[in-house]
């Protein structure tokens, strides 16, 4: 299904409460996918829905949802709603979405993320809201401990199920899936649509209907692209050089592949006397928190970040991304530099790119359809780099480093892309193996179809990591009557 641009919010048939929550918010005119998708939600269909990154996604699956668990049932009664997102980032975020869109309903909500105490989320719990926000490891966890009972939802919603199935958590998703009512509303939200998405809408939705706003891996049109060719130990002085002339970028967000790099990219910036924090998965729920509010109150000029706040992450007012390292997955790039050029505003996305990062700006050019600009009036340019570009050069294939030193890597081998073990609730003992700890550790040791994450991830996954379980078969689907009616 195409969208409809010719439609405001006032067409959509929302509830005056919800109608008075949009207009506090400034909202007019939705955006193409919330004016697809919000229309088919309310009628009670289950969806599939494809939109790139910053197009308003929250939006078009929480606005209806607030609106039919209102009319459906007594507050309170009952946990009726669910929304499962890959990272607590994109979790809190969310949950301060239905906050603000149901701020004049009874409609209460609570979030549960991995790598902060679960003694608040357990106690928000008791209080029975109407909709829980939650990353899969941290629900499975809570759920086994019999803290959470999904028996009354009504409505269920993947977020960003292509990153879900990117960190590993596609046998957890089967898992808590197979604890949800067979009579229920399924939405399905994905920035892009591969095979194996496709296989696990089949799994979990029922005749759903389909919106596709934009083709995938499509960068907006109001992001000017441009790379800088130069040696890897020329970068920090081109960056710092750069942050200091250019006064025309107002707050930059930095992206690194790994998490020691992020640290000593900031570390410099701030002995520089700019200022810089830096956000990763070493960092603790509290001070990653800390720098992102830091960073969207202006304080904070220069937030580097590995790919844990590549999606999803809504910062007001980023008017550079630049990509310190080139990603060696395209996709990654694109929603990287998704993070400007939000809510209509014009971004500038800048590559810095060295001799063996010449064959990733090929993989992104081809996936994007856009040769990237070069700026070649800088003092740190390499032309030896630069005449690569077009011949080819000699730059070599994609590699994983070794697990232990790079983003994503510990002493143990485990990778670590959505949050530190160590800040978890405490009830994984030593030697045990907790449900959360697939959340904590930003991929699911119970494995499913293990494809090579993105990210922080990539380049320090050791390959003996419960290689050989992609052959798994898939679980058989259940019986699915569509959306429960409310009993009385």
């Amino acid at each position: 299904m195409q969208t409809d641009n010719s439609i405001d919010f006032a067409s959509l048939n929302l509830i005056a409460p919800i109608m008075r929550a949009v207009q506090d918010e400034g909202y007019t005119v939705p955006s193409p996918v919330q004016a697809a998708a919000i229309p088919i939600v309310l009628d009670g269909s289950d969806l599939i829905a494809t939109a790139k990154t910053g197009t308003g996604k929250t939006a078009a699956f929480a606005i209806p949802m607030l609106q039919l668990l209102d009319e459906s049932g007594t507050p309170g009664d009952a946990l009726r709603g669910l929304i499962l997102t890959p990272t607590r980032e994109l979790a809190l975020q969310i949950h301060e979405n239905l906050r603000a869109y149901g701020r004049h309903l009874k409609l209460t909500h609570a979030v549960v993320v991995g790598g902060v105490s679960a003694g608040p989320q357990i106690q928000a719990l008791r209080r029975r809201p109407d909709i829980l926000v939650a990353t899969p490891g941290r629900l499975l966890d809570l759920m086994g401990q019999g803290k959470v009972r999904l028996r009354d939802v009504e409505i269920a919603v993947l977020d960003e199920a292509d990153r879900m199935l990117d960190m590993g958590f596609i046998r957890d998703v089967r898992r808590i899936v197979d604890a949800l009512p067979r009579q229920r509303q399924t939405l399905l939200f994905s920035a892009t649509m591969s095979k194996e998405i496709e296989k696990l809408a089949g799994e979990m939705l029922h005749k759903p209907a389909r919106v596709e706003v934009t083709p995938p891996a499509t960068v907006a049109d109001n992001i000017t692209q441009k790379v800088m060719f130069v040696d890897q130990g020329d970068k920090r002085d081109l960056l710092v050089k750069l942050l200091k002339d250019d006064d025309s970028i107002g707050c930059a967000l930095v992206f690194t592949r790994t998490r020691h790099r992020a640290n000593r990219v900031a570390r410099q910036l701030s002995q520089s006397g700019i200022s810089a924090d830096a956000i990763h998965s070493d960092k603790s729920q509290g001070a990653r928190q800390k720098a992102l509010e830091l960073f969207a109150r202006g304080k904070v000029r220069v937030l580097v970040a590995t790919d844990i706040v590549a999606r999803g992450i809504d910062v007001d007012g980023i008017t550079h991304v630049i990509n310190f390292e080139i990603p060696n997955e395209a996709e990654s790039y694109v929603h990287r530099i998704g993070r400007t050029a939000r809510a209509g505003a014009a971004g500038i996305a800048l590559s810095f790119c060295n001799a063996e990062e010449i064959a990733f700006l090929a993989d992104i050019e081809k996936l994007t359809g856009v040769r990237l600009e070069e700026v070649d009036e800088h003092p740190f340019r390499h032309q030896g780099i630069a005449s690569q570009r077009d011949t080819g050069g000699s730059a070599p294939p994609k590699k994983k480093a070794r697990g232990g030193s790079g983003g994503g890597g510990n002493s143990n081998g485990n990778s670590n892309g959505n949050g530190s073990r160590s800040g978890g609730n405490g009830s994984a003992q030593r030697g045990q193996r907790s449900p959360s700890s697939a959340e904590n550790n930003g991929s699911s040791r119970r494995g499913g179809p293990r494809r090579q994450p993105r990210g922080e991830d990539t380049q320090s996954r050791p390959t003996s990591q419960r290689e050989g379980r992609s052959n798994e078969t898939a679980a058989p689907k259940k019986p699915h009557f569509g959306r429960r009616p409310r009993t009385a």
